[in-house]
């Protein structure tokens, strides 16, 4: 692994930082904003992807990244990425940040962007007021940056989806460009609504099912009947079916190395042990003081019973994540909750470092900005000494609340389109939540110039990808990169 170095690179200009001033600025003044943009840097650039001849190699930045993540990961972080060339972009998301910031163009007009936004990485998941959602539901990389990184971002995922499922060229360049109009669409709504009525926009399930009911056929109908159904168990009470067992009358969470380990395995010693709960209590105290006032008393109905380290999803993998067992008045009222480290943002080193002094609490004041409906239990803290003895910024959520994520893979040319269009109004509207979304909607013009050349890119981008899997795949036969299968 010593082999893999990226070359360092400059870090950004403080370019991309949010002012709230734009929307008291003139409607007229905020629309030849965007006109002037689109002069600089015209619609018909976004379709170019032209790299330095001394572009950093993805696998240096991928195993820069590994540096201060849990060593013994590390394979199983390869081993997934590996798997495809999808699994390979899920986890590429420095290296696409380093691809777009230089070698794309960009207008300029900032928004809190997710930095991570690939297709799965949005999905259904339970509002507080008990209603179905479909939003973004990942924010590791969140931060101040151009709204074109997601939008590209996205485009990209679905032409590597499309790829992998076989779809005809005819077909991907459908699936890409309606998601890409459907972004431009989206824009220029939100920029005749008022601040309020944009915030209180979401995607409620039960109302797209009504309104997409007759595009919709009776086969289809029913699995989105299912999945929304399957949404609604998907909770803290089933996750203790799955990951605990009862061990001398206490609810213990289920070994499962390395994939899942109880802290009893992870430290030895009762000294030790005894010092970590005691640390742990402390941070989950932090953690407390960040929730809402009634959502502290809710938390405080519930006593720590049990936790474990837990590799999750691909890109993440390596990063310190924990899930914690808390029951509340019986062994039947669980609540399960997810520590997971948060380390600097992808997007950081190319556009500047954020406002936020604890990584924890940039990504949940970026989700809380995207997203329209957050976790209840969404909060941060931050250990001066973790396990390893090194400070570490976390951010905390529910484990399960009625979460699930879409089976891409499954996906014809007709779903793969309403997802991607679906994904395209979502990212639009967590994009004018934040951005000047009259400037934006003017910058894309009423054409469709800019889908168009964001279906080319994403083509380039995925035949990029491809490349780039491929030197993994080959770094790992020839004994350069250690990899474990998912096991």
């Amino acid at each position: 692994m010593s082999e893999l170095k990226a070359e360092a690179r400059p870090r950004g200009t403080l370019r991309y930082q949010l002012d709230t001033a734009v929307g008291r600025l003139p409607e007229a003044e905020r629309e030849a904003r965007g006109i002037s943009a689109r002069a600089e840097v015209p619609l018909e650039a976004h379709a170019g992807f032209d790299l330095p001849a001394d572009r950093p190699d993805p696998l240096a930045l991928l195993a820069e990244q590994g540096e201060s993540r849990v060593p013994e990961l590390i394979p199983v972080r390869w081993g997934r990425m590996m798997v495809s060339p999808f699994t390979f972009y899920r986890g590429a998301a420095l290296p696409m940040a380093s691809d777009l910031a230089l070698g794309t163009p960009a207008s300029g007009l900032p928004v809190q962007a997710c930095g991570d936004a690939h297709l799965s990485n949005f999905g259904i998941f339970g509002s507080a007021e008990r209603r179905l959602v479909f939003d973004v539901n990942d924010f590791d990389e969140t931060a101040p940056g151009p709204w074109e990184w997601d939008v590209k971002r996205l485009a990209a995922s679905l032409e590597v989806a499309a790829r992998a499922n076989g779809l005809t060229g005819k077909q991907r360049r459908k699936v890409v460009a309606a998601a890409a109009a459907s972004y431009r669409e989206a824009m220029h709504g939100f920029a005749g609504l008022s601040n309020l009525d944009i915030w209180y926009a979401r995607a409620d399930l039960d109302e797209l099912r009504e309104q997409f009911n007759a595009q919709l056929k009776a086969r289809q109908r029913k699995a989105v009947d299912k999945g929304m159904a399957k949404a609604r168990t998907r909770d803290s009470m089933q996750e203790l079916g799955k990951l605990t067992r009862v061990v001398d009358g206490r609810q213990r969470i289920v070994s499962d190395p390395p994939l899942l380990v109880p802290i009893d395995e992870l430290i030895t010693g009762q000294a030790r042990r005894k010092a970590f709960q005691s640390q742990l209590s402390e941070l989950l105290g932090k953690y407390r003081r960040t929730l809402e006032t009634d959502r502290r008393y809710l938390l405080d109905q519930y006593e720590f019973a049990d936790l474990a380290r837990k590799v999750v999803g691909v890109g993440s993998v390596g990063t310190r994540c924990w899930i914690v067992l808390l029951l509340g008045k019986n062994d039947n009222d669980p609540l399960f909750l997810q520590v997971k480290e948060a380390q600097e943002s992808v997007l950081a080193r190319f556009t500047g470092a954020g406002k936020s002094a604890n990584q924890g609490q940039r990504v949940v004041a970026g989700q809380r900005l995207m997203q329209a409906a957050s976790d209840i239990f969404l909060g941060w803290q931050r250990t001066e000494a973790g396990l390893d003895g090194q400070p570490r910024d976390f951010y905390v959520r529910q484990l399960r609340d009625w979460k699930l994520s879409i089976d891409i893979e499954a996906m014809a040319p007709r779903g793969l389109r309403l997802y991607g269009e679906l994904c395209g109004w979502t990212l639009a509207r967590a994009h004018a939540r934040s951005g000047d979304n009259i400037a934006i909607a003017a910058y894309l013009g009423d054409t469709d110039t800019f889908d168009q050349a964001i279906t080319q890119f994403a083509a380039t981008y995925a035949d990029q990808n491809e490349r780039d899997h491929q030197a993994l795949t080959a770094a790992v036969t020839t004994g350069q990169i250690t990899a474990e299968p998912d096991l």
